[in-house]
């Protein structure tokens, strides 16, 4: 049976519905877990109300969603436009309720995770907290030090599970068994370099707003900051990095690709993003070093340790569009 005009426009919205779709569910998920806590009837609703009137609480927690969010639909985009890019519009079209499956399945996954996941992991953090059974084994260092291990492997526990989840979901929604196809031939992109630079910066920034969030747990940050400097370190900065990145990857993929390839996509930004950390970590590493071997020959560090900052800074903006365009051109140069 062949598709009708119409189900050619779904599956070709197929990779905007995914992303939409990831996007309600852990909206959902994420506006009843805080009525739940907010609410006047439940436990300690004041004091958590109170907390979460404070910028330095709420500014990061909205952070961590947005990437949470984003790295969702980010990935179910690309295995949705892989299947369009590799089966054609037809054979996509021809998929019985793949929108509905996919829902069906990361939806159960996702409840899991906050039903069982996060009340296991803040079970564990409260054995250390006050009154907690081994609270009296570690220090207020040793304190700091536990709680931001525990958020590092919380954080990349539940991301390997959001990654698994998707790709279950998009798996079983996708799936053709069963099914009389009709081939076709692979659907054209609109335009498969700005997809392949939206994708790359997507993941980019939920890499580095991943980094930020983890690395906020070995930090003591003061919960009276003041909003301004929050929404600018939080939000502003992924903003510019969000920019620089999707200029890296436009540069790499021109010309443009014949075919997306959305996780090669991926790939280019993880790589980029690794090594781009690499080269930083070598570099402030060698500049601390140099400052120290200053500060021992008697002259204040104070200058010397803002100049080094500022150089990295620009360092670190100029590497990522330069390794975004070369691992963007690398990965592709077999498409364009």
């Amino acid at each position: 049976m062949a598709a009708s005009p119409s189900s050619f426009e779904r599956a070709q919205r197929l990779p905007m519905d995914f992303a939409w779709i990831v996007v309600a569910i852990d909206a959902a998920l994420f506006i009843v877990n805080m009525t739940v806590q907010l609410l006047p009837s439940s436990p300690h609703s004041e004091q958590m109300r109170s907390v979460y009137a404070q910028p330095g609480v709420w500014v990061p927690l909205l952070s961590r969603v947005a990437t949470v969010w984003l790295l969702a639909a980010t990935l179910a985009w690309c295995h949705a436009r892989k299947a369009l890019d590799e089966r054609g519009a037809a054979r996509v079209a021809q998929l019985r309720s793949p929108t509905s499956r996919f829902a069906a399945v990361f939806l159960p996954a996702m409840v899991i995770n906050a039903l069982a996941l996060t009340p296991l992991f803040y079970q564990a953090q409260v054995l250390f907290m006050p009154g907690g059974s081994l609270h009296e084994t570690v220090d207020m260092y040793g304190l700091r030090s536990i709680m931001a291990m525990s958020m590092l492997v919380q954080s990349v526990i539940q991301m390997i599970v959001l990654v698994a989840s998707v790709w279950l979901a998009a798996r079983f929604a996708l799936r053709e068994r069963g099914m009389a196809i009709e081939d076709d031939a692979p659907a054209a992109a609109a335009s498969t370099r700005r997809a392949v630079a939206l994708v790359i910066a997507a993941m980019f920034v939920s890499l580095q707003m991943w980094i930020g969030n983890v690395a906020s747990g070995w930090v003591d940050t003061s919960r009276d900051s003041e909003l301004l400097p929050l929404l600018l370190g939080w939000f502003a900065v992924p903003l510019l990095v969000y920019g620089l990145a999707f200029w890296g990857a436009w540069l790499g993929a021109a010309p443009a690709p014949v075919q997306t390839r959305p996780f090669r996509a991926v790939a280019a930004a993880v790589t980029a993003f690794t090594l781009l950390q690499a080269v930083c970590i070598a570099l402030a590493v060698g500049g601390l070093v140099w400052v120290a071997s200053v500060s021992f020959s008697g002259r204040s560090s104070d200058g010397n340790l803002l100049m080094l900052a500022v150089a990295m800074a620009a360092v670190y903006l100029v590497l990522l569009v330069v390794l975004v365009r070369a691992t963007t051109r690398r990965l592709y140069r077999r498409y364009l």
